[in-house]
């Protein structure tokens, strides 16, 4: 036997002992089951109100989307100019306003006053949209005039601006003043600000997975390791690919369901591919045509049992 050969067996045999060694000593916890993340069906959830039937983040599109049956909205959040949180997507307002500048260079009232649907998408015919689509949404009226809908909260300022350093808190007020606890999700790609939001909430909200925790996850998982993942997330809204990483394998949404853990994809705008998903055990689609999946949700049975080889 060659030397190189003899020192990657003694690696191998090192690295098996360390793997069932772990195994032995690893207690892998789940997480608590939250009321926001209760339910016996995959939810629909309307991504910024269902924006391929209305100009996004606005009452005409989440109207829509509410009396299509959607279960709630994934929406995206910014800081006013006088620190009221709206809902709204972009770093700037060009794109789908007549204003220019950040959300954070104008007042509510301000915002309010604009024309949100100024250059929707469907001025090509791309949806049947007539009509105006108002001005911007507070977090506060949408979640007030929605009381029975689950809203999935994306905090989009960064935390290193003005605007992202008193979000968390701000969004928090908010969703503590409309007795809202039970039927948010609050997250953000930047994990430090879930947990700068966790310390206003303290566990009472259910919490998304930033951009390192499911990196965290996929590498517990793909690794072997998974069972020596501790989750900080409960639910993982995620699309179905990140790069050259399929996040849609079926072995890794039960990883994470065996950790109390539901996967929601985004965005997906086909019947098939949402059938797909949730045939592979997602919990929930995210979708700008909330009209595609009528009767979705309440299909047919999506258990999928586990195998020898997907208990990692």
């Amino acid at each position: 036997m060659t030397k190189k050969r003899k020192v990657a067996l003694t690696v191998a045999a090192a690295g098996a002992a360390a793997w069932a060694g772990s195994k032995i000593f690893s207690k892998p916890e789940g997480r608590t089951s939250v009321p926001a993340l209760d339910y016996d069906v995959p939810i629909i959830l309307a991504h910024r109100g269902g924006a391929g039937l209305a100009p996004e983040n606005t009452m005409p599109a989440f109207e829509r989307a509410a009396g299509l049956g959607a279960h709630g909205f994934e929406i995206d959040v910014h800081l006013t100019k006088d620190e009221e949180v709206i809902v709204f997507h972009d770093e700037t307002l060009e794109r789908t306003t007549n204003l220019d500048g950040r959300p954070g260079d104008y007042t509510l009232a301000e915002l309010e006053d604009a024309d949100f649907g100024f250059r929707h998408a469907g001025e090509d015919g791309s949806y049947p949209f007539r009509g105006k689509a108002g001005g911007a949404v507070s977090l506060r009226r949408l979640l007030e005039d929605f009381p029975h809908l689950l809203i999935n909260i994306d905090m989009k300022d960064a935390p290193d601006t003005y605007e992202g350093g008193l979000l968390p808190s701000k969004l928090w007020r908010v969703i503590e003043e409309t007795d809202a606890r039970h039927r948010v999700v609050v997250t953000s790609f930047h994990d430090s600000q879930i947990d700068r939001f966790n310390l206003y909430a303290r566990n009472q909200i259910a919490l998304g997975a930033g951009e390192q925790e499911v990196r965290r996850a996929y590498l517990a998982f793909a690794s072997g390791f998974g069972h020596l993942y501790q989750p900080r997330a409960d639910v993982f809204q995620i699309p179905v690919r990140s790069g050259i990483f399929p996040l849609d394998l079926p072995p890794f949404v039960r990883f994470l369901g065996r950790l109390n853990i539901p996967v929601h994809y985004w965005t997906i705008n086909d019947r098939p591919t949402m059938e797909r998903l949730i045939a592979a055990g997602a919990k929930g689609i995210v979708t700008d045509r909330p009209d595609l999946a009528a009767g979705l949700a309440g299909g047919p049975e999506n258990e999928v049992r586990d195998s020898p080889e997907d208990l990692v």
